[in-house]
């Protein structure tokens, strides 16, 4: 029997994690991974905060809501097999007024319908038990959630793939996708390869490549950059695991909070601000060609009008260290600006529909040979394993449409 290509666009850990799982699972087929940078996991994967998600936030039903919970398994098998790091730190979901506990009443109901393990509320003084620091009225208190390192566990993705007799190719920005007799041919340039299937995991840029492969122009990426302040060396005891506010279910970030790394460092933040670039890391980059894009796009505008209080909110945030850390306040008290230093910054593939609604579950379309992942955000890191399962399962299904 002919042996099948598998053409996967995009080596961040969503790409990583479905080359490796068709790979394993599809004898017969011979990956090949491309991807414009020249190392993978170089922008949403390699500026995560590390975080291994529970499932507590997402609809029940919904894939987010499916695939994190069965990712959470996976991932965790897969580090402790491959020596990987993973710290299950725990997490307080915190309220710090007592007009925010009916919301977090709602989310602890839906996170027992998503089954999170040991999920519990706890009290004020039970808060202290656990974070000393911290304060809140009440919680929920996630003991499982973990913290692990994603750009360790893409690059091992990828030598799994090259082990088994893929390819991971580098420095191969797509330009043309073009069909071709049983087949696509994938274009870099003057340089050509042909595959009999392809997936798109593009991130930041999939809705351009999307576009290459003649898919729907909607879901349009908007791109959000998080930037993060640092706990000072010396005052990193002052968490020991992760903190978190009840979120705003309007807005599909989480907003700030502490996240321990594995490193030991302890980051703060993020918040989230339109970026200037699909790639803009900094508040210095900007891209004319993304810019107008932005700006012919009438769901940007109804997005705005939405939630413009917010947004200016954000910006002010982001402009001065007393206002992000005014917020950081009021889950450990006491927390301010002489106890961080600025830290990184990552880039949300945010998809927006054209009525300005912000695209809160995964989204994958499938075009005869092609398949699309259009909306990947949070916590797609945490499902990579579970997401790689349902594409292959896509990728190789008989009908066309969202899946």
């Amino acid at each position: 029997m002919k042996e099948e290509t598998i053409g996967i666009v995009g080596a961040g850990i969503v790409g990583l994690a479905t080359g490796r799982e068709i790979t394993l699972r599809r004898p017969g087929t011979r990956v090949v991974v491309l991807d414009k940078e020249d190392q993978v996991a170089a922008h949403q994967t390699g500026h995560n905060s590390g975080v291994v998600h529970a499932g507590i936030y997402y609809p029940p039903g919904s894939l987010k809501a499916d695939l994190c919970v069965r990712g959470v398994s996976l991932l965790r098998e897969y580090c402790q097999e491959r020596q990987l790091p993973y710290q299950e730190t725990g997490k307080l979901v915190v309220a710090v007024r007592e007009d925010e506990l009916g919301r977090m009443e709602n989310l602890y109901e839906r996170a027992r319908n998503n089954h999170v393990p040991d999920l519990r509320k706890i009290s004020k003084e039970e808060i202290r038990e656990i974070e000393p620091n911290a304060g809140g009225v009440a919680a929920l208190h996630s003991p499982r959630t973990a913290i692990t390192d994603y750009p360790a566990v893409a690059r091992q993705f990828a030598a799994d793939i090259v082990s088994s007799g893929g390819e991971v190719r580098l420095g191969f920005p797509v330009t043309a996708l073009t069909d071709v007799p049983d087949g696509i041919e994938v274009a870099s340039g003057d340089e050509r390869i042909r595959v009999d299937r392809l997936i798109l995991c593009a991130g930041l840029q999939s809705d351009s490549v999307a576009g290459l492969a003649k898919d729907t122009k909607e879901p349009r990426i908007v791109p959000f950059r998080g930037e993060y302040m640092l706990l000072k060396p010396d005052r990193t005891d002052l968490v020991r695991g992760l903190i978190y506010p009840v979120p705003d279910p309007r807005y599909p970030f989480l907003g700030v909070h502490f996240t321990p790394r594995v490193d030991g460092s302890v980051e703060v933040g993020p918040n989230a601000v339109l970026a200037l670039a699909k790639e803009g890391y900094r508040l210095s980059d900007v891209s004319m060609k993304d810019l107008a894009r932005l700006a012919a796009y009438p769901g940007v505008w109804k997005m705005a009008a939405q939630h413009w209080r917010t947004g200016i909110k954000e910006y002010r945030g982001s402009l001065s260290t007393r206002a992000f850390m005014k917020a950081a306040g009021d889950y450990v008290p006491g927390v301010g600006t002489a106890d961080v230093v600025r830290g990184g910054a990552g880039v949300r593939a945010q998809a927006l529909d054209p009525d300005g609604s912000l695209v809160d579950d995964f989204r994958i379309h499938r075009m005869g040979r092609v398949t699309a992942v259009r909306n990947a955000p949070s916590p797609a890191a945490t499902a990579s394993m579970a997401i790689a399962e349902h594409i292959r399962d896509a990728v190789f299904a008989g009908a066309d449409g969202t899946v």
